[in-house]
């Protein structure tokens, strides 16, 4: 499976971005996650979401973001709403735990 983040750019405070993912290949994996990674520091992941829809978040971005799946088209969404400089980082799709290998992710950059 090869994964493929897009959407990303760059957004004002307060703005909005819908990430987009792409998985090529068998795609059966249960839980899929957008993680992200700011320069310095570790990837986290922010958002998770099942075959069957249930979803979870980090703190920092509950409420504001929203991961959904498109099961047919092997698509992953991540919906971002009120982004905060603090937002910025390299966002990433991966499976939950990160089992498959990592793609280029997609550069997400708010100012102030």
């Amino acid at each position: 499976v090869q994964l493929q983040a897009s959407g990303g750019g760059l957004v004002q405070a307060g703005g909005s971005l819908r990430l987009s993912c792409a998985a090529s290949g068998s795609f059966s994996i249960n839980k899929m996650g957008w993680y992200r990674q700011a320069p310095g520091k570790q990837r986290d992941l922010v958002a998770a979401v099942t075959k069957g829809g249930s979803t979870n978040y980090g703190d920092s971005v509950l409420g504001r973001f929203t991961i959904s799946r498109d099961n047919a088209k092997n698509l992953v969404y991540l919906q971002m709403n009120s982004l905060k400089p603090e937002d910025t980082a390299v966002y990433y799709c991966n499976a939950v735990p990160p089992i498959l290998n990592w793609g280029q992710g997609t550069q997400v950059t708010v100012s102030s």
